[in-house]
């Protein structure tokens, strides 16, 4: 596979908006999976002040060509003024694994094992 595969990292302040988001992004082939992680204390500065607040972790995992629609999307579904979206090359995996992203982007809707 020679596309390059990311994993995208956000936060949302409610599971419902980050499952929601999840939701809207892998119906969209947006994005393969992603993965929700609960209860997180982010702790940083914005507009002067030292601030803190539980947010939902998410984890997304896509090809490198879907990002700028992914943010984008995610941009529109977000309810922070400035929000966290970060993407990281994936420089390593399952070749199956990585695979079975780039066939659930294009539409194909395989899953992981399937053949």
């Amino acid at each position: 596979m020679s596309e390059k595969t990311i994993l995208i990292i956000t936060t949302f302040p409610e599971t419902e908006l980050a499952r929601t988001a999840i939701h809207a992004l892998v119906a969209e082939h947006l994005v393969a999976c992603g993965t929700m992680i609960m209860g997180a204390e982010s702790i940083f500065a914005w507009k002067g002040e030292i601030a803190s607040s539980q947010e939902t972790i998410l984890f997304l995992k896509a090809p490198a060509s879907c990002y700028p629609a992914i943010e984008q999307r995610l941009r529109q579904l977000h309810p922070y003024e400035v929000p966290e979206v970060v993407g990281l090359d994936i420089s390593h995996g399952f070749p199956a694994y990585l695979e079975w992203i780039h066939e659930s982007c294009g539409g194909v809707g395989a899953s992981p094992g399937a053949e």
